[in-house]
């Protein structure tokens, strides 16, 4: 199973918390998240963690951004997997696996979120499935794309099998990560606010805990 640890914000959390265990990082390149970070300061923490750990995995998270701007920071950090965490359209992904071909980025893989709030959303994720290489289900929040400490209904998502990969996020934590994953079974997990001290500031012990939770899981 996957385990994804995002808003990493320094070279030496994403080192620590790569050690730990975990088999993606995330980086927010939203600028009215508070734990964006900007690509200048991103590109240390890939290169640090590739050298020592080069099948780690590292996501740029964006939201609603334009084809251009996703391309030039997955260029300039050497992302290897972009996540759309907005309201864009399965046409929109559609354009930028194109656009990631043409760029001579064709390794690049693509991951649409879902704020999911009803049974509704969860069926208008099918209409993506064609165009992006996995899925992330996340709790839904009026006002803020992630990073908010609210979970899903668990027990609504026993039936859901897509045709794709698909990463659990949404208030996740190692007190609660056992209980998800006894009742549903994603090919990934995703963790934010669950190991932090505040945004972007992970605490170091609450990852080490929930790769002890999640030891007898995976």
């Amino acid at each position: 199973m996957q385990v994804k640890i995002c808003g990493i914000t320094s070279v030496e959390q994403g080192c620590a918390i790569a050690g730990l265990g975990a088999t993606a990082l995330g980086y927010i390149c939203v600028k009215k998240s508070p734990r964006y970070i900007s690509p200048q300061t991103i590109a240390p923490i890939v290169m640090a963690v590739s050298d020592e750990w080069p099948d780690v995995q590292h996501f740029g998270v964006f939201a609603d951004a334009s084809l251009l701007s996703i391309l030039d920071i997955v260029k300039q950090v050497g992302l290897t997997t972009v996540q759309l965490h907005g309201d864009e359209t399965a046409a929109t992904c559609h354009l930028l696996r194109d656009a990631l071909k043409e760029s001579g980025l064709p390794k690049v893989k693509l991951v649409k979120a879902f704020r999911i709030q009803s049974a509704e959303d969860l069926e208008a994720v099918q209409s993506y499935e064609p165009y992006v290489d996995a899925l992330l289900l996340d709790a839904y929040h009026p006002d803020q794309l992630g990073g908010t400490g609210k979970t899903l209904d668990w027990q609504t998502l026993q039936k859901f099998s897509p045709g794709r990969p698909w990463f659990l996020a949404g208030g996740l934590t190692p007190e609660n990560v056992q209980t998800a994953l006894a009742q549903i079974s994603p090919n990934g997990i995703d963790l934010s606010s669950g190991v932090e001290r505040s945004p972007g500031d992970k605490e170091l012990e609450k990852v080490r805990s929930l790769f002890e939770q999640i030891k007898p899981l995976v």
